[in-house]
């Protein structure tokens, strides 16, 4: 799993370190261990039949790989290299592809390989705590004639979902073929994206009431917070449509005209969530400059305020300066209401000058 604070992104360069010097197609897993052991899951599939089992290893299962069912092998964990080298060997997967689900800071991105086709995608969630990063998670799937591959580096709901709906004959999965599968965990991501994107709005819209009524400095680290998870999610879902769209344009054999107008739907998913990002960054940009304009115009009333009473008090620290002097021959030192003179005077003038700055609109 991902997140993007500054620790991690020194942490993410040192795993991209293990591979220097490696040739291509090694096989070094450059994220975190999510658990003990690797859990894999085995549901075999058609309009009739389902067959449904947690294997302990592949081994007694190299015949599913040319079975008449549709296939979907799912690995939560990504820890174990020899496991992940058998996979390659049941599927005849090309070790360059291997190399890419290891690697766990992949952008999302889609490898046509003729017999099956590699995605790699990028699961999102929300954290509890709003002022953390949202969490990322790569899941990897590869595709052919009548089998899927997934791969995530811990258990997801997401996934399970999907097989709730398998086990229930729900919607079209038992009835079609497997780039159908493929399309809807696609699509299950891709819908995460706006839950994402609603508890991103939900946080904006409470910055925003903010700085209205009394910004603060904390209102500002929030904004900046906000303003980077915007700029992670265009950089995640910006590729995604990339690889959306050349499933779309049914650019390989594997991709039926049956699940053509499913794609284009979820393309069409992540178009919206682009254009919300896109919304977002610009009101987040806005509320930056509405909120150091804010800021501004306070320090200018403060400065405003600070001025009139020192220019108020300018003629009377002059008056009093003339009085404090020291000489033994004053002329008015001697009068007898001399001191209440002065005294009036001052008011005078400061009421006076009070009178004038109103009538000014500067008070």
């Amino acid at each position: 799993m991902t997140l993007r604070k500054g620790p991690n992104m020194s942490k993410q360069l040192k795993t991209k370190a293990k591979k220097v010097g490696l040739p291509p197609g090694s096989l070094v897993h450059t994220g975190d261990r999510m658990g003990e052991s690797i859990k894999i899951t085995l549901m075999a599939y058609d309009a009739d039949r389902l067959e449904e089992k947690v294997m302990p290893g592949l081994a007694e299962e190299a015949a599913l790989r040319n079975q008449a069912q549709m296939t979907w092998l799912h690995f939560d964990g990504l820890h174990d290299i020899s496991l992940l080298e058998r996979v390659g060997s049941l599927f005849d997967l090309h070790p360059l592809a291997l190399e890419d689900i290891l690697h766990t800071d992949q952008r999302p991105k889609v490898d046509d390989y003729g017999t099956y086709i590699f995605v790699v995608l990028r699961a999102l969630s929300l954290p509890s705590d709003v002022k953390e990063d949202i969490k990322s998670e790569q899941i990897s799937m590869i595709f052919g004639r009548n089998f899927l591959i997934s791969f995530t580096e811990k258990e997801a709901k997401y996934i399970e979902t999907i097989r709730e709906r398998i086990r229930k004959d729900q919607g079209r999965i038992r009835k079609s073929g497997i780039d159908y599968l493929a399309y809807r965990i696609l699509d299950a991501i891709v819908d995460q994206y706006f839950i994402i994107l609603e508890g991103l709005g939900d946080q904006i819209e409470s910055e925003e009431e903010k700085l209205i009524t009394r910004p603060m400095l904390d209102t500002l680290h929030t904004i900046q917070h906000l303003k980077r998870e915007m700029l992670f999610l265009r950089k995640t879902v910006w590729p995604l449509r990339e690889a959306i769209s050349y499933l779309e344009r049914r650019e390989s054999i594997l991709i039926s005209d049956a699940t053509v107008p499913y794609l284009r739907d979820v393309y069409d998913h992540t178009v919206q969530v682009i254009d919300t990002i896109e919304t977002y960054r610009d009101m987040l940009s806005t509320m930056l400059d509405v909120y150091l304009s804010s800021n501004s115009n306070r320090l200018n009333e403060v400065m405003k305020v600070l001025t009139i009473i020192a220019t108020i008090f300018m003629p009377l620290t002059f008056l009093a300066g003339v009085y404090g002097m020291n000489f033994q021959y004053m002329p008015e030192l001697q009068w007898q209401w001399g001191y209440f003179g002065v005294w009036g005077l001052m008011i005078g003038i400061g009421v006076s000058m009070v009178i004038y700055f109103k009538k000014k609109k500067w008070l």
